[in-house]
């Protein structure tokens, strides 16, 4: 129960910035961002997308995106503008020396709106591609999206599933997104096959089944995966001492 609440109002910031850098795979870009980290750089925005995505995208919204390229890291920061163009000029030059193709700043605010875009329209660029789309977020240790990237594209070749990645590289969120046709059923089971080997594969690379989406229904299967059995069990116990009838959720963890 919420019986008071404070709200804190931030004035916007006086300057943004926004660049966009091209890698030829997303290795290349996890040690970019493992480097923009450890440079001690916390920029406002650190996204990313794979070479599935940066093709929806621009197919969908023609935004000039570099459609050759592996990965795509989107970078942004936000302040006083000497720290803003201090901080996006540190970044560039750190994905440079990690071997960007191409790093490219915004020159004006109309330009960097859209490549903020290419993260924006992501997921309806994909969804056009089947009419049901299935987004989910698996999440591992920054310097670890490559391979769990790489170990996605292999479950969507094994299930013969299209699945793009795009997520939040600054902190290892990403979000595999399976598109199908509905009424195709054994696409369907096949997706959740994929998606079972995906969890399992986070976890695997000491990540864990969601970075933000939360654990519903229909990741009820995988939490003891995450947690064991005496974490689940823990859960249960604290659940019946609020609800001992079972009757909050019913059907769901503990009810």
């Amino acid at each position: 129960m919420i019986t008071e609440a404070t709200v804190a109002l931030l004035p916007a910031p006086a300057e943004t910035g926004t660049g966009v850098a091209y890698f030829d795979t997303l290795a290349d870009a996890s040690r970019a961002v493992t480097a923009v980290i450890a440079a001690g750089v916390v920029p406002a925005t650190l996204e990313f997308l794979d070479r599935k995505c940066i093709q929806a995208v621009e197919e969908f919204a023609g935004l000039g995106l570099r459609k050759d390229a592996g990965a795509l890291l989107l970078f942004g920061d936000d302040g006083s503008a000497d720290n803003v163009e201090d901080n996006l000029a540190r970044i560039g030059n750190i994905c440079q020396a990690n071997g960007a193709l191409e790093v490219t700043l915004a020159e004006n605010v109309a330009r960097a709106e859209a490549l903020l875009a290419a993260r924006r329209c992501s997921l309806p660029a994909l969804s056009r591609l089947g009419s049901l789309t299935i987004l989910e977020d698996a999440t591992v240790p920054r310097h670890r999206m490559a391979a769990m990237v790489d170990r996605i594209d292999r479950i969507a070749d094994q299930y013969d599933l299209r699945i793009a990645t795009f997520g939040h590289a600054g902190d290892g969120n990403l979000h595999p997104t399976c598109v199908l046709d509905p009424d195709d059923d054994e696409g369907a089971d096949r997706a959740h096959l994929a998606f079972a080997e995906i969890f399992a594969a986070a976890i695997e690379l000491d990540g864990t089944i969601t970075g933000e989406h939360g654990v519903g229904a229909a990741k009820l299967p995988y939490l003891t995966d995450r947690l064991g059995d005496d974490q689940v069990a823990l859960l249960r116990r604290i659940k019946k001492a609020f609800d001992p009838a079972g009757i909050l959720n019913p059907g769901k963890l503990g009810s």
